[in-house]
């Protein structure tokens, strides 16, 4: 029951702290689904990285682990306590085992935990997808869909070929029901838009062979419906549905007649929802440009001097493109510092987007409406890109989160300027094009350099095309064949160039000096007992085999 993908589960959002959508916001989803695996009381958990991933190197710096941690501890994406999470966890009392494990994991964003508490044991296996969005694979050794967009209700039965009376099936709050089994036990998956009834699930927990019932909570903003059918998916449906329309439909309102199928909700809803993101935005660049100081972090405080300097006039003309550049710097200054961001669609990738979109709001002073409008506009370009491709850079690189990013912002600054819906979609492909090849090699294995850069260009990037578009610059290879090009260009980049800590700029001595140097600063300021073994790998060497010898899993790996 895969869904089509949702302006705000998968483009715009989640609303969060941390350095990585793809690994903080992510993990932290995975780790509420594993919190109400056991209940919500939990004693021990031993989480397994696979070394043919990217988590091996970057769990730790990326905030895999602290994104799992809060999760299990029942928090939010945006909660406070975040950036205190080896603390908070040490005073659960949960007791923590960080392990390399090959096991075979085929996507790079691979989460094994082993979950215990006094009453039961289980496994659950997720990955992350990209942008914050993720998927449990396997929970027990069966294998299941999760995405986090329904209530899953999930019957363990004693036996591998036990049944439940499935009566049920048809009722009306029941999207989908099925029984999936292995070797030595059942499990009835059932979905649900609604949280199941107490005397519901007293009497299942009463059926014969039933040893246990859990209810695993929705983490997604945007719930799953059984048949749903939206409108397009691609960028060519969406014109030919436009065609069939009786008046001709603007981008923005494509975006929210779309959003609006999606997600069950009227267009006015819609347009409501965006409105309260595009606040979360501007609370995120205004906050960066306060010049927040933070301990765990690679660069300085940065945008309270381009700020005063372009006041001066001391920098180069240019006063949109400054007030982009400072607009997207303070927005990375405040992911840098654990503050509130929006995933647009990846935090690595989120100041591209509001730095172009809300600089050249603020310089041209374009109404809330029309903010509100233009991030529809890229809200839409985001999906196709999510239908066909990935925003995840261990998937395609950074081309999948700033190129994306870039290509979004681009068609946003078109309908900012007055042009065309065909302009709209020539710039969010001539952006796209221009970001072909992009490597994700973060220094010391943070979301902070080149990140910083990269982002600074793909919104110039955007808009440059913008203009380009808006002068009929000949685009030549429609939308969907480029993202599909993306995608393939993602398939072939090497492993080493997708976030992965091993490759490019991540792998250069001065690279591996600052790693060295924010090692050291964190076992002075956190030493807790239940991480030793997470800092006794602290120095994770590019020979993948000296990592897995660091911890031996319990299939001997």
């Amino acid at each position: 029951m895969k869904q089509p993908p949702s302006i705000f589960n998968d483009v715009l959002g989640p609303v969060m702290r941390g350095p990585s959508s793809s690994h903080s916001a992510a993990a932290l989803r995975i780790g509420r689904l594993g919190r109400d695996l056991m209940n919500s009381r939990l004693e021990e958990v031993i989480v397994e990285y696979d070394p043919n991933g990217s988590l091996v190197t970057t769990h730790e710096s990326q905030g895999s682990d602290l994104g799992l941690f809060g999760g299990l501890l029942g928090w939010n994406t945006d909660d406070a306590r975040l950036p205190n999470y080896k603390f908070e966890i040490e005073k659960s009392g949960v007791r923590v085992d960080i392990r390399y494990v090959r096991y075979g994991a085929d996507h790079p964003n691979t989460y094994r935990l082993t979950l215990r508490n006094s009453e039961a044991v289980h496994q659950l296996t997720a990955i992350s997808t990209g942008g914050g969005m993720i998927e449990v694979v396997n929970v027990d050794g069966i294998p299941l869909q999760i995405a986090g967009d329904y209530f899953e209700t999930l019957i363990f039965m004693k036996g591998s070929n036990e049944s439940v009376d499935a009566n049920f099936a048809d009722a009306p709050w029941v999207e989908d029901f099925r029984i999936i089994t292995n070797e030595s036990c059942s499990i009835a998956q059932i979905k649900s838009r609604v949280k199941p009834a107490e005397a519901f699930l007293d009497h299942v927990r009463g059926m014969p062979h039933v040893s246990a019932v859990r209810v695993l909570e929705p983490v997604l903003p945007v719930l799953g419906r059984k048949d749903l059918k939206v409108p397009f998916l691609t960028c060519n449906e969406m014109l030919e549905y436009r065609l069939q329309q009786e008046t001709a439909l603007e981008l923005w309102e494509l975006a929210a007649k779309y959003e609006a199928v999606r997600g069950g909700i009227s267009c006015n809803e819609v347009f409501v929802k965006m409105g309260q993101l595009v606040e979360t935005f501007e609370s995120t660049i205004q906050n960066g440009l306060k010049g927040v100081p933070f301990g765990n972090r690679i660069l300085p405080v940065q945008s309270s001097k381009f700020a005063e300097m372009a006041q001066s006039g001391q920098l180069m003309p240019g006063d949109l493109m400054n007030r982009i550049i400072l607009y997207v710097t303070a927005t990375m200054e405040a992911k840098s510092s654990m503050g509130v961001i929006v995933a647009a669609p990846t935090a690595g990738s989120c100041g591209v987007l509001p730095g172009a979109l809300f600089g050249a709001s603020d310089v041209m002073n374009i109404d809330r409406d029309q903010r509100v409008k233009a991030m529809l506009v890229a809200g839409l370009i985001g999906v196709f890109v999510a239908a066909r491709s990935s925003f995840a850079a261990e998937v395609a690189g950074c081309m999948a989160e700033c190129g994306s990013a870039s290509s979004m912002a681009a068609a946003a600054l078109v309908f900012l300027a007055g042009g065309s819906l065909e302009q709209q979609l020539s710039a969010a492909s001539q952006a796209l094009q221009n970001s072909f090849g992009m490597t994700c090699d973060t220094v010391a294995n943070r979301v902070e350099a080149p990140c910083l850069g990269k982002n600074v260009m793909a919104a110039t990037n955007a808009l440059a095309c913008a203009n380009m578009a808006l002068a009929d610059y000949l685009h030549l290879i429609p939308l969907d064949q480029v993202i599909e090009a993306m995608r393939q260009v993602g398939d072939l980049m090497p492993r080493e160039l997708r976030c992965t800590g091993l490759g490019g700029l991540a792998i250069t001595p001065a690279s591996r000096e600052i790693e060295k140097n924010l090692s050291q600063r964190l076992r002075v300021v956190t030493g807790s007992p239940q991480f030793q073994h997470l800092y006794e790998t602290e120095k994770k060497p590019s020979n993948i085999s000296v990592c897995q010898s660091a911890s031996r899993g319990s299939d001997g790996s």
